[in-house]
């Protein structure tokens, strides 16, 4: 189990190292020239030099990530061009929404959508099978923007029962908190429930087909023991697999939601730093979210010793 940690651990740091590397290089080897960006459109050569010296972009590439790299080690993420504001604060202010979004859409996706498989598993071929797989073909198909502005016309504009757009911080109450938040998570989730309901579905049908199954149920075992005690487990490996890697997509990929529906998250501080060329949120947002994602398949694989015995050899 410790060795297993182990090198989970290790493989993790290569990873962020790499990913280390790929972003430093990403901008630094882009056509754009953060000198200029910063000395605006009418300065001239000598102040771009000027700028250009005191960011150290003309020493070689090697010290340049060094420098870098022991800088966000240290947590100083940089400046932004843009407003002049530390990095890391101006994600700080953008976390809150985020995550508030992802927490509940993984939620609600991982109930509605293990428990969606587990009863289409368990009545294969039935009506709510065949009506599962109808569903799940519409969740892949329909874009998020286009569920977004249907629930806002619907159960805002029409009806009036929920707000439109926009955000309310959760230490202002928890009612106005989650009633701005039930539109965009019933949108994302949607997606999210047809792809862990179908994971689900085939990782039970597998399992239920096994020996060890039907031995089971000639014993006498219940309904509830053979779904959740028996076979729910030893399905459970990839089901925890595409819930984590759904939860580490939605933190890094929750832009087009919040576009929709007006929410100040890590999204729109990307697509703004993008439009402004603002390469030092770039970098820090792009470290961040793929230090998340890797955190996250950690937690996962470690998870997986609880699930399955054996990973634990």
């Amino acid at each position: 189990m410790v060795l297993y940690a182990l090198r989970r651990l290790i493989s993790t740091i290569v990873v962020m190292a790499m990913v280390g590397v790929f972003v430093f290089l990403l901008l630094r080897l882009s056509p754009s020239d953060p000198a200029a960006i910063i000395a605006g459109d009418s300065a001239t050569a000598e102040r771009i030099a000027g700028i250009r010296a005191q960011l150290g972009l003309n020493d070689p590439l090697p010290v340049q990530f060094m420098i870098w790299a022991r800088s966000i080690l240290s947590g100083d993420f940089g400046i932004s061009i843009f407003t002049r504001l530390p990095v890391l604060q101006l994600i700080g202010q953008r976390l809150e929404p985020t995550i508030s979004l992802a927490v509940l859409t993984m939620i609600l996706s991982g109930c509605v959508g293990i428990s969606f498989g587990i009863l289409a598993a368990w009545r294969a071929g039935g009506f709510f099978d065949r009506a599962l797989a109808g569903f799940t073909a519409i969740g892949f198909s329909v874009p998020v923007f286009v569920v977004g502005y249907f629930f806002i016309y619907w159960f805002a504009i029409s009806t009036h029962w929920l707000p439109v757009q926009g955000y309310v911080s959760i230490g202002l109450g928890f009612t106005p908190w989650i009633m701005r938040l039930i539109l965009p998570t019933l949108a994302l989730s949607l997606a999210y429930i047809a792809f862990i309901a179908r994971i689900t579905r085939a990782s039970m049908l597998e399992v239920l087909s096994e020996d060890y199954m039907r031995t089971a149920a000639a014993k006498g075992a219940s309904s509830y023991a053979l779904l959740f005690h028996h076979a729910l487990r030893n399905a459970g490996v990839p089901i925890l697999t595409v819930i984590g890697v759904c939860f580490a997509y939605l933190i890094s990929g929750v832009v087009i939601t919040e576009t929709v529906f007006n929410i100040p998250g890590i999204g729109r501080l990307v697509v703004d730093a993008i439009n402004n060329r603002d390469y030092p949120i770039i970098q820090g947002v792009l470290i961040l979210a793929s230090g998340m994602y890797v955190l996250v398949n950690l937690a996962v694989d470690l998870a997986y010793t609880l699930i399955d015995p054996r990973i634990r050899y």
